[in-house]
C-alpha cells in the first residue's frame, strides 16, 4: 500500500514502503578505520521545552549507545548531535557524559566526549581566562569520567579573541595540561554562524595554518582532528599536511566515503553524525574495508550520501531534527519530541523526504512500524496519506 507523501511544490508523491529491511548486525570495532557516531539525546516528551531546562530519558538514549556499539560503532558523545548549544545545557551534557562513559565501560565500548564552553553565558562578552577556566572544567570533568576529550569549537572563544595568538594561547594551554591526548574539531559557520572566523582568520588558508601549528606544537596531545567544514578539497590538504600518528576524523556529511576510502596514500577515519541514523550500513562498510573491499566499502556508503546531503541541508544546523525523526520512525524512541521543541525546525515536506530516503536504504527495522508513525506524523500536520 503506497504513502502519500508531500513535496516542497505543495503537492502530494506516492511513495510504496520498503519491505525488507537491514538483518540485524552484532560486531566488534573495525580494524582498518576508527568509526565514531556523534549520537543524539532522546528527550522527555513531557518536558522536552521545559523552562526550568531540559530533562532526558536516560533509559532510551543510553539504549541507542548499545545500539551503536553492539554495531562495532565507537560513540561520540555530548557533540553538537545531541544538541550542545541547541537545547542541551552543560548540567545536562555533563551527566550525559558520566552515565555514558560508565556504559561503555560495562561493554567494552569506544567512546569520546565533547568539551567545550557551554557554560558561559551566552550572548555576552567573557574573558580570555574565563573560556580557558570553562574549557578547563569541561576537560577536566571528561577525563575524571575516563573518556578521551573531543575539544570543540567555542561561540565565547570566537568573540573573545583578538587574533590567532589568542586561540594558540588557549589551546596550548589545554593541551599542556590534558591527560590523555584529545582531537581537535573545528566545526564551519555552516553548522554554527557564531564560529565564523575561528582561529582568528576569515581566510580559510590562514586559518588552516593556525590549526596546523597548534597540532604540530603539541603533536603527542594530539589524537587526531575533527574537519566539519563540508570542503573535501579542504579536509585532504590538511590531512596530508598532519604530523605522523594524528588522525583525522572526517566530519564531512557530504563527502565521507571518498574521503574515508582514502586516496590510495592516506585516509580518514571518521566522527558523524550521519552514522547515528545510518549505523548499519556504516558498520557494514567498515567490516568491507576490514576484508580490503573498497568497492564493497563503496557500494554501501555511496547510496547514504543523498540521505544525509538531505539532512544535513541548510540551514545545516538543524539537521538533529532528521536525525531524531529516523529514530523514532525505527523504533529507537517512543515519540518525535526534541530538548527545546526542536523538532519544529524543518517542513513537513524535508521529513517526509527524510522518510523515503531512509525508507529506499532499508534502515528502519519494522517498516510497518515506520510507515504508520509517519502516517501519525502526516495526520497530526492535517495531510491525509
Amino acid at each position: 500500500m503506497s504513502i502519500r507523501l508531500p513535496s516542497v511544490d505543495g503537492g502530494l508523491r506516492l511513495h510504496s514502503p520498503g519491505t525488507v529491511p537491514l538483518a540485524p548486525l552484532t560486531c566488534g570495532p573495525a580494524r582498518s578505520r576508527t568509526f565514531y557516531s556523534a549520537a543524539h539525546v532522546v528527550a522527555d516528551p513531557l518536558f522536552a521545552s521545559a523552562e526550568s531546562g531540559p530533562v532526558i530519558d536516560w533509559e532510551s538514549t543510553l539504549a541507542f549507545r548499545h545500539t551503536l556499539w553492539r554495531q562495532g560503532l565507537g560513540v561520540a558523545e555530548a557533540m553538537d548531535t545531541a544538541q550542545r548549544g541547541m537545547g542541551l545545557d552543560w548540567p545536562g551534557a555533563a551527566e550525559l557524559i558520566r552515565r555514558s562513559t560508565a556504559e561503555a565501560r560495562s561493554v567494552g565500548g569506544r567512546i569520546v566526549c565533547g568539551a567545550g564552553t557551554d557554560r558561559l553565558a551566552p550572548d555576552t562578552a567573557h574573558s580570555l581566562a574565563a573560556v580557558t577556566a570553562a574549557y578547563e572544567e569541561q576537560l577536566a570533568h571528561v577525563e575524571a569520567c575516563g573518556a578521551p576529550a573531543v575539544l570543540m569549537a567555542s561561540r565565547a572563544l570566537a568573540a573573545a579573541a583578538r587574533g590567532p595568538e589568542d586561540y594558540l594561547s588557549v589551546y596550548g594551554g589545554l593541551l599542556r595540561q590534558s591527560s590523555r591526548p584529545v582531537v581537535l574539531h573545528w566545526l564551519g559557520p555552516m553548522f554554527d554562524p557564531a564560529l565564523e572566523g575561528y582561529w582568528g582568520h576569515e581566510d580559510l588558508d590562514e586559518a588552516t595554518d593556525v590549526f596546523l601549528k597548534i597540532i604540530s606544537e603539541y603533536p603527542e596531545k594530539v589524537d587526531g582532528i575533527k574537519v566539519s567544514l563540508l570542503n573535501a578539497g579542504r579536509e585532504v590538504d590538511i590531512r596530508r599536511r598532519l604530523p605522523a600518528g594524528v588522525r583525522c576524523y572526517t566530519g564531512d556529511d557530504y563527502h565521507y566515503p571518498e574521503l574515508i576510502a582514502g586516496d590510495g596514500e592516506l585516509a580518514s577515519d571518521a566522527l558523524l553524525g550521519i552514522f547515528d541514523p545510518i549505523a548499519p550500513i556504516a558498520a557494514r562498510a567498515a567490516l568491507a574495508l576490514d576484508q580490503d573491499d573498497p568497492a564493497g566499502f563503496r557500494e554501501l556508503l555511496d547510496p547514504t550520501v543523498a540521505l544525509s546531503r538531505h539532512l544535513f541541508a541548510p540551514p545545516t544546523r538543524y539537521y538533529k531534527t532528521g536525525v531524531v525523526l529516523l529514530a523514532w520512525l525505527a523504533g529507537h524512541q517512543e515519540h518525535f519530541a526534541m530538548v527545546g521543541g526542536l523538532h519544529s525546525a524543518r517542513s513537513l515536506p524535508h521529513l517526509a523526504t527524510a522518510y523515503e530516503l531512509a525508507d529506499r536504504l532499508g534502515l528502519f527495522p519494522d517498516p510497518e512500524l515506520a510507515e504508520a508513525r509517519m502516517r501519525q506524523l502526516l495526520a497530526l500536520h492535517g495531510v491525509a496519506s
